[in-house]
């Protein structure tokens, strides 16, 4: 005996109530009896495993009784226990739990068997005996009453324990499901919500596969699908060919981060591969196949392979992109989560796609010609090349020359936000429109007088402030148009210089007109580094971090200049901090969070 003391169990009966009991605390077992003397009635017990578990007592529930409790959850019972004093409370739980930490672990009989089959493995008389004597490793049609591996028990664990059977039952349908896509999906679903299942479901449709009585059915083939599936290729029978397309996705293939989409269960279902397509920068694309199991580095690998750059010095990269934002595909990635995240998105996925980005170290002309200008022209509409406007309409002229050839009245030519950076015609409009003279002469006057004679008190207080309201909202309406009508001029004017310079490109080639291209673009030091949206301490506005082949810099946005520039070799090491952590380094913003970034020189 470890323990002794007086405690109120909750009853459970036509309504719930606490009836005090003499509790007693073993190296085994939990019992309770009805008084203290040598002698009293044994009332219950509850035997103590490895799988039992505690629920300390919480503020919560002393709140609404006036008690603190404790739950012992056992593999029949569950006793939950109460008392006026923590202390006694805490002491009553930790007690407990140090027994059960002290209990050897629960085997079922499963795993015993399981066990047995893997220390006779050499010996296939005495595993077809194992087999042939013992029902619950062979396909059965009846339900499973209890799950085939251990689960602790408590509240969330009896969870699980009843969603093990229920996933049982599930299987089973699988049988004689005319469309056994959804409970694919769903068993899916289950496992990765809830991952101790996840061996629970192999143990299952092990158990379903092995020493069936119609081996060669449609219904017995959906038990090898679903294994396909869930680790997602070529021998005789097709049971084989599913064994074998499950052995190979084991040895190489992790934990999937998304259940696999309808198309992906079809594909594996009838062993094909999914058809990937990856888009380089520009109009241009790739098609491959894929497997539930290819990463980005071997999606890469075939890419190099197909377009002749194994010998390649440059450095490429796998990114996922929509139109809001784009960010890298790590190397370890599996592609088929990164398509299933696509088919998932509502609003995002006609424009979700993986793309090439090219990061050229060992630059030619050739190659920049053909890989880099397409992306080169995304960082101009965006703002992110610093150059005068006489450039960029340079730059606009150059790309519907290389797009659409020489100038014709009857080319559909692009809008100008395609060619030309929106937020500078902005800025011009704005600047314009936030003169003094802008404003009425009513709200200038304004402007001028003291709070107290512009909004004075008494009986025409509520007319004055009425008609000075109206004024303001009539003035930011006209406002309003004024930007629009601006806007559509400036626009009209920056389109017309840029056909002006179209029409000077005549008989330029597409090839002469990219190289006209990035010779302007190659002017800014900081053309080819990839470029960050950042800030730091020292800086109210935005910045760029640059950070190119030869070193990191930083810049005002729009300035051509660098503020600073850090050459790897001055590098001797850098701290990158995870959000919400006050520092004084540099903070870059990703996708939605932001970083911050610290580089230390020598």
């Amino acid at each position: 005996m470890l323990f002794k003391g007086w405690l109120l169990r909750e009853v459970r009966g036509n309504w719930i109530k606490q009836r005090r009991y003499w509790f007693v605390l073993s190296q085994d077992s939990l019992d309770y009896y009805s008084g203290p003397e040598k002698g009293a009635r044994r009332l219950g017990t509850l035997v103590l495993t490895n799988l039992c578990s505690v629920i300390w007592p919480d503020k919560q529930t002393y709140k609404e009784t006036g008690y603190w409790s404790i739950t012992v959850y056992g593999r029949k019972h569950c006793y939950r226990l109460y008392t006026k004093h923590f202390n006694e409370a805490v002491h009553w739980a930790c007690a407990i739990q140090k027994i059960i930490d002290t209990k050897a672990p629960v085997e079922t009989p499963t795993q015993l068997l399981i066990r047995d089959i893997e220390e006779n493995k050499f010996n296939p008389e005495v595993v077809e005996n194992i087999y042939q004597h013992n029902p619950i490793l062979k396909y059965t049609q009846g339900p499973l009453y209890a799950p085939l591996l251990p689960f602790p028990y408590g509240s969330l664990e009896h969870t699980l324990r009843e969603e093990a059977v229920k996933l049982f039952n599930c299987l089973q349908q699988l049988e004689s499901a005319r469309e056994p896509v959804p409970i694919i999906q769903g068993v899916l679903q289950t496992c990765l919500d809830l991952r101790p299942l996840r061996d629970e479901v192999y143990c299952q449709l092990v158990k379903q596969t092995s020493y069936t009585p119609a081996p060669y059915t449609a219904a017995h083939l959906r038990y090898w699908q679903l294994l396909t599936c869930m680790k997602a290729h070529k021998n005789t029978s097709e049971m084989d060919n599913y064994a074998s397309f499950i052995s190979e996705a084991l040895e190489k293939t992790k934990c999937r981060e998304c259940v696999p989409s309808w198309e992906e269960i079809q594909m594996l279902m009838s062993r094909q591969e999914m058809l990937c397509t990856v888009h380089y920068p520009g109009p241009g694309s790739c098609q491959l196949y894929i497997s539930s199991h290819t990463t980005a580095n071997e999606v890469w690998a075939h890419l190099s392979e197909k377009l002749g750059l194994q010998e390649s010095k440059n450095t490429f990269a796998l990114y996922e992109q929509n139109a809001l934002w784009e960010q890298p595909v790590a190397g370890s990635a599996l592609i088929a989560d990164i398509l299933t995240s696509f088919s998932t998105k509502e609003t995002e996925a006609i424009t979700d796609k993986l793309y090439l980005i090219f990061v050229l170290f060992c630059l030619s002309l050739l190659v920049l010609i053909l890989a880099f200008v397409p992306q080169c022209h995304e960082m101009v509409v965006r703002g992110q090349l610093p150059a005068c406007e006489e450039d960029l309409q340079a730059l606009a002229a150059l790309r519907l020359q290389c797009l659409m050839g020489d100038f014709s009245t009857h080319a559909p030519c692009p809008p100008l936000d395609e060619l030309f950076p929106g937020h500078m015609l902005e800025a011009r409009v704005l600047m314009s429109l936030s003169a003094p003279q802008a404003l009425a002469p009513c709200l200038v006057a304004a402007q001028g007088c003291p709070t107290t004679q512009r909004f004075p008190t008494g009986l025409l207080a509520g007319t004055l402030w009425s008609h000075t309201a109206t004024a303001a909202h009539k003035q930011k309406v006209e406002q309003d148009m004024r930007l629009r009508s601006r806007l559509k001029e400036e626009a009209a004017a920056v389109m017309g210089s840029i056909l002006e310079r179209w029409k000077g490109l005549a008989g330029y080639s597409r090839r002469d007109s990219m190289a006209a291209y990035l010779t302007i673009a190659r002017q800014w030091s900081g053309f080819g580094c990839t470029l960050y949206e950042s800030s730091t301490g020292s800086f109210s506005q935005k910045l760029w971090l640059g950070v190119a082949a030869t070193s990191v810099s930083l810049y005002r946005q729009g300035e051509a200049e660098a503020l600073e520039s850090f050459p790897y070799g001055q590098i001797c090491s850098y701290g990158a901090l995870m959000p919400h952590i006050s520092t004084n380094g540099l903070k870059v913003m990703g996708s939605k969070i932001s970083y911050s970034l610290e580089l230390f020189l020598h």
